[in-house]
């Protein structure tokens, strides 16, 4: 790697000129598939240091990791058929958790708002008339949109006590980037017409968390005001996979199990160190919201939550970072105490920045 990338990468400035650095495709999953091998032929207890529901949702997890490894494979960009089948049969595997979170203690519905299809989440006891909540889904830029983000509004309402807004954005492989990023921009502008920005939290997870981080970016350089806070989970910040963690825990997180990740068919052509399709390489001297940053000692996405918040703390940021015992990506399945508990600090971040 070179220094110019070294440097690139310490100071979160975008270094497009350095896409070479980043290595071919084939020698990342070969290096991917000898990790693996190694990871298998070790013992990777479950930890006892997590509740009961977190052990259960890991070893349960791990059986089906262990049951379909190296079976899986995702189509290339331009098989659009291949990639809508396999969006279709993941959407479905959610149905169940949908289920649950719709049934929190709200009303939803659907509406357009700048043009955008938004899931609206209105919770039975309003306790901040007007704050809101812009929730941006994660699922590897391709899937749980439709259904997922009525579900997803429902609980943001209820336990945030605000109205919250889960955006319904535009997806491969019909709308690569940045259709989704402009997406959340246009939902954020009509927001600004009934909200105070202060009294805004954008928040997403995974691809989500590339999505947050990115519209904010948007937002500030196209001059407007900027949101009180932001939550980042289980955040995708590097799509160019350069992080530590995204090969040391390949075959440890039983969530993340793909070799590589969706930025192929988001990203299509484009350079993968744009900021705002890696909003890692961003320049956050020029101003970023307080942060909130999760993620887990087994998440595959660990490094760029890492890196992230030095980022941001290097800029003078506020940022918080949140790393959860035995937690591989995207939490232990959204019901366990574990999961709960990012959900509330989140809230505890939100009510600090919003509420002053």
């Amino acid at each position: 790697m070179s220094h110019e990338r070294q440097t690139a990468i310490a100071s979160s400035a975008c270094q497009t000129e350095n896409t070479a650095a980043i290595p071919p495709p084939n020698a990342i999953i070969a290096d991917l598939e000898d990790h693996l091998k190694q990871v298998s032929n070790r013992a990777l207890p479950i930890p006892t240091s997590i509740s009961l529901q977190a052990q259960q949702f890991l070893r349960e997890s791990a059986e089906r990791f262990a049951a379909t490894a190296g079976q899986f494979e995702t189509p290339p960009a331009s098989d659009k058929e291949g990639w809508r089948k396999i969006i279709a049969a993941t959407n479905a595997m959610f149905d169940p958790m949908i289920d649950k979170m719709l049934s929190n203690a709200a009303t939803v519905e659907r509406r357009t708002i700048g043009g955008v299809s938004v899931g609206v989440g209105t919770p039975n006891d309003m306790q901040h008339q007007g704050r809101a909540r812009l929730c941006i889904h994660g699922g590897a830029f391709t899937v749980l949109g439709g259904r997922y983000v009525m579900g997803d509004a429902a609980q943001a309402a209820a336990e945030s006590g605000c109205v919250a807004y889960s955006v319904d954005y535009r997806m491969p492989p019909d709308f690569p980037y940045p259709a989704a990023v402009d997406d959340c921009l246009a939902v954020y502008r009509e927001l600004l017409n009934e909200y105070e920005p202060r009294r805004i939290a954008i928040s997403g997870e995974s691809a989500g968390g590339n999505l947050a981080a990115a519209v904010t970016l948007r937002i500030r350089d196209a001059g407007l005001p900027l949101p009180g806070a932001v939550g980042l989970l289980s955040p995708a910040l590097d799509l160019s996979s350069t992080g530590d963690s995204w090969y040391m825990n390949y075959g440890v997180d039983v969530m993340l199990t793909i070799r590589r990740r969706a930025g192929g068919i988001y990203v299509e052509e484009r350079d993968l160190l744009e900021p705002y399709a890696s909003p890692l390489f961003a320049d956050f001297t020029r101003g970023f919201p307080p942060t909130f940053i999760q993620a887990g000692t087994r998440d595959r996405l660990l490094s760029d939550a890492a890196r992230m918040h030095r980022a941001l703390v290097n800029a003078n940021i506020e940022a918080e970072l949140h790393v959860w015992e035995a937690m591989p990506h995207g939490g232990f399945g959204g019901f366990s105490p574990e999961d709960r508990e990012i959900r509330m600090q989140f809230l505890k971040f939100v009510e600090k920045h919003l509420a002053a």
